[in-house]
C-alpha cells in the first residue's frame, strides 16, 4: 500500500475473532481449490477427518457452506464437494477515488450483487458519507432479513492522504477536511456495522489475490495503475500489510525525472501524467474514466504514456526483487483490457534491456480484475477479516 491506514479506523475482528483457526484454514482452502470433499480437505489440512467433519457439519448448518452433487464412479461411498455459500455472507465496499466513488454488495464467492457509482471533481467527506449512508439504505432495502443478518461489514478503500494531493489550487482546502477523520465514528452515525479502513492500491491487490490471478502465485508484487500508482505484496499466500500496514508502498519507489532529479514512481508511472497530456490538447480527460472504457480516440496520446511507463515499471519491478524473489509481477488498472495487455507487453520487453546481475528476473504477468479492483477489494477486507486466514498473521503489525 502506499503508507499506512489513509484515516484512523479499526481493522475490525483479529486473527482469533469471528471464525477459529480451523474454520479460517478450511474456508481458505475452499476459496482457493473450489468445490471439495471433506476427505481431500484433511489430506491437504493435515487435520483429521473427524475434525474436518465437525467443522464442515458446523457451517454447513451456519449457512456459511453447502453440499455439492455426489461424486460417483469411484471405489466405496460417493464423495460429497462442498463450497462456499454465497448467500453465507455479504459484505458492503466503498471505494473513494480522485474523480469517483463506487459501493458494491458483495456475497461469499466474490459476485457483485449490486453496485452504484458517484462522479465528482474532487471528493468531499459530506458528500462521500451521503452517498455511503443512501446507498446502503437503498441496498439493504432489496435484501431479506436474513441477508441483512449476513452482512458482515463495510469495507472503505482510499488514497494514502488524500488531503495531501494538492498543495496548492482551488480544490486545496475541501480536500484537508480528510485529515484526521475517524471512518468507523462517522459511519456509526448511520450504520452499526464494523468498518475495515485500507489503502486502495491494497484493495485491489487483495482483489487480484482473492478473485483474480492471486491462486497462480504464492508469493508476488502488485502495481495498479489508477490517477496515482500503488500496489501491495502477497507473501506466503496472503497480502502482506507489513508491521505498521505499510507494505506495498510501491508508488513510493525512488526514479529519476528528466533533468537526473530524484523522483517517486508515483511521479513518473501514473494515469494523472496522461491526463494532463489530454487537458494540454484541449481533450476532456473525462474518456479516460467513461464506462464503458474505450481508448481508440486517444491512442496517440496514450501509445506514448505506455512506453513511458512501461520503462519505470521495468526498473521498479527489479527493485522490488532485489528484496524479494518474487514469482511474477502483477499489472493492472483503470484502463481498458487491450491497454493493459500492451502495457505488459512492453514491460516484459523493456526488462530485457535491464542490467540485471545478481538478480532473479521476475515474471511480468497482467492482472485479471481491471478497474474495479479497489471497490471489490474494499467490500472483500471485511470478509477477509472475519472468515479467512492469514498466513502471515504472526509477520504483520505488533
Amino acid at each position: 500500500m502506499d503508507g499506512s491506514n489513509p484515516v484512523t479506523g479499526r481493522r475490525g475482528v483479529n486473527q482469533s475473532g469471528v471464525r477459529d483457526h480451523n474454520e479460517r484454514l478450511l474456508l481458505s482452502m475452499l476459496r482457493r481449490l473450489g468445490p471439495t470433499p471433506g476427505s481431500d480437505l484433511a489430506r491437504l489440512s493435515g487435520l483429521s477427518p473427524q475434525t474436518v467433519s465437525i467443522i464442515l457439519r458446523k457451517l454447513e448448518k451456519d449457512a456459511i457452506l453447502k453440499r455439492g452433487d455426489p461424486i460417483r464412479g469411484k471405489v466405496g461411498k460417493p464423495s460429497i464437494p462442498m463450497h462456499l455459500n454465497p448467500n453465507g455472507v455479504l459484505s458492503l465496499g466503498l471505494r473513494v477515488g480522485r474523480r469517483s466513488a463506487d459501493l458494491l454488495l458483495l456475497d461469499f464467492t466474490g459476485a457483485v450483487r449490486k453496485q452504484a457509482h458517484i462522479a465528482y471533481q474532487h471528493p468531499v467527506p459530506d458528500e462521500i458519507f451521503s452517498f455511503l449512508e443512501n446507498g446502503i439504505t437503498e441496498f439493504l432495502a432489496d435484501l431479506s432479513e436474513d441477508a441483512r443478518a449476513r452482512i458482515c461489514g463495510i469495507g472503505i478503500a482510499m488514497p494514502f492522504e488524500l488531503w495531501k494531493w494538492h498543495s496548492d489550487g482551488p480544490e486545496t482546502e475541501p480536500m484537508k477536511h480528510w485529515e484526521g477523520i475517524d471512518f468507523p465514528q462517522v459511519v456509526a452515525q448511520f450504520s452499526e456495522l464494523p468498518v475495515f479502513v485500507d489503502n486502495d492500491a491494497t484493495a485491489a491487490c487483495q482483489a487480484e489475490h482473492l478473485h483474480g490471478r492471486g491462486s497462480d502465485f504464492r508469493d508476488y508484487a502488485y502495481f495498479f495503475i489508477g490517477s496515482f500508482i500503488g500496489g501491495g505484496v502477497v507473501l506466503n499466500g496472503t497480502v502482506f500489510e507489513g508491521h505498521q500496514g505499510n507494505a506495498g508502498a510501491l508508488g513510493a519507489l525512488r526514479s529519476t525525472g528528466p533533468s537526473g532529479e530524484s523522483r517517486q514512481l508515483v511521479d513518473v508511472a501514473s494515469l494523472h501524467l496522461l491526463e494532463s497530456r489530454l487537458n494540454d490538447a484541449g481533450i476532456d480527460p473525462g474518456i479516460l474514466w467513461q464506462t464503458p472504457q474505450d481508448w481508440s480516440s486517444i491512442m496517440r496520446y496514450a501509445d506514448p504514456w505506455i512506453g513511458e511507463t512501461a520503462q519505470e515499471l521495468a526498473k521498479a519491478s527489479l527493485s522490488i526483487c532485489s528484496v524479494i524473489d518474487f514469482e511474477a509481477i502483477l499489472i493492472d488498472g483503470s484502463f481498458p483490457s487491450e491497454i493493459r495487455e500492451a502495457l505488459v507487453e512492453r514491460v516484459r520487453r523493456y526488462l530485457v534491456t535491464q542490467d540485471t546481475r545478481g538478480l532473479i528476473t521476475p515474471r511480468i504477468e497482467a492482472g485479471a480484475i481491471g478497474p474495479n479492483a479497489r471497490g471489490l477489494g474494499a467490500a472483500s477486507s471485511p470478509i477477509v477479516a472475519q472468515f479467512m486466514l492469514d498466513t502471515n498473521s504472526g509477520l504483520g503489525r505488533g
